[in-house]
């Protein structure tokens, strides 16, 4: 394996492209650069994979269920993932090539997190509130671990606190009884007491600290002192261990989305503008769920919605959004990638741009 890969070439692969610069720094140390000789196999039936690859450099042969295909690097087929499944059987280097890899599961939760986020970023910013703090916070990796909807109700859990430099938030040894989120101002983390202790680390705005006593219900490890006036943020235990916990959302088959659909219900495809032009359900609305919010007034009231996207995860945030804003909508458990090699094909029956909505709910082709 070479060394992680640098962001800026990231800017072209599909989702990746959607990452703030932050994230993608982060994620860079998660990253894997592979190379191939001409004929290696990247995976095949005998060699499974729970690895997402994207071309950087060469060409690779691609076999599913209709036959064996080329991808070459640098055409628009290159900048989406190559996933081991069903559908994609196996790949190998058709000369000198080079892919990216990441874990399948940690990309698929990263830009769900990130893309239900968004959206609440973005009626926070609308309604005055500065949320430099908040997106610094969700950029922790526990927030990947916790279920996006969840974040909102965090919000309303949360006691802000203004006090002075110099006060002990934590004393290590105590029992865990909240956590704290940094809103304003600096900290540092201690260790050790007397001629032993040692400053390790220095807190800044966003900063969660106190969570490990919670996740472990062992005593504090560190010592948290404000070295600046500052505002935290408290959050009790009970409401932390809610934090973690994924909310019910309503979920049906594609046997009984299709009957539903038959009858009047719309497929709204909550994926990335590129990710739909791919291959998308027949007429069906691309509503990316980190704009759902702003395109919900195009959407009507007394009509039941249907949303997908590749795992599931995206689809399960955008029904329990649109259920918070009045609508009626049903998740297709287990996504996309659930779905038979048939069922599939016949699913993603449709490319190009698609589909518009209009207000009153109209929808028209697009040009």
């Amino acid at each position: 394996m070479n060394k992680p890969l640098l962001p800026d070439p990231l800017r072209r692969l599909v989702p990746l492209n959607t990452l703030s610069p932050r994230q993608l720094q982060l994620l860079r140390h998660q990253l894997e650069h592979r190379t191939l000789s001409a004929g290696e196999i990247l995976f095949d039936k005998s060699h499974p994979t729970d690895v997402t690859y994207f071309l950087l450099s060469g060409a690779l042969a691609v076999c599913g269920p209709e036959g064996e295909t080329s991808v070459v690097a640098g055409s628009p087929e290159s900048c989406h993932a190559l996933t081991a499944s069903a559908r994609l059987e196996s790949a190998r280097a058709l000369e000198a090539a080079s892919v990216l890899c990441i874990d399948s599961v940690q990309l698929d939760q990263l830009v769900a997190c990130h893309h239900a986020n968004a959206d609440l970023l973005l009626e926070l910013a609308t309604a005055g509130e500065l949320t430099d703090w908040l997106e610094t916070l969700l950029e922790n990796p526990l927030f990947a671990k916790v279920p996006p909807a969840n974040v909102r109700d965090m919000l309303c859990r949360l006691s802000p606190i203004d006090l002075p430099a110099g006060y002990v938030l934590l004393r290590e040894g105590e029992a865990g009884e909240c956590c704290y989120f940094l809103k304003s101002g600096r900290a540092e983390v201690m260790t050790g007491h007397g001629s032993a202790s040692q400053v390790v680390a220095e807190l800044e705005v966003g900063a969660c600290f106190g969570e490990e006593a919670l996740l472990t219900d062992n005593p504090r490890n560190a010592t948290v002192t404000l070295i600046e006036d500052a505002c935290v943020l408290k959050l009790a235990r009970e409401d932390f261990i809610a934090l973690l916990k994924a909310p019910v959302v309503d979920e049906i088959d594609l046997q009984q989305a299709c009957v539903l659909v038959s009858n009047g219900a719309q497929w709204l495809d909550v994926r990335l503008l590129e990710e739909y032009e791919h291959g998308h359900a027949l007429q069906a609305l691309n509503m990316p769920l980190h704009l759902l919010r702003l395109k919900t007034r195009l959407l009507k009231q007394d009509r039941l919605y249907l949303c997908y996207c590749d795992s599931g995860k995206r689809s399960a945030s955008a029904v329990f959004l649109l259920t918070q804003l009045g609508f009626n909508a049903y998740a297709l458990r287990g996504g996309i990638d659930g779905l038979s090699v048939e069922a599939y094909s016949a699913f993603l029956c449709e490319q190009g741009h698609g589909y518009l909505a209009r207000s009153g709910g109209r929808t028209e082709r697009s040009a």
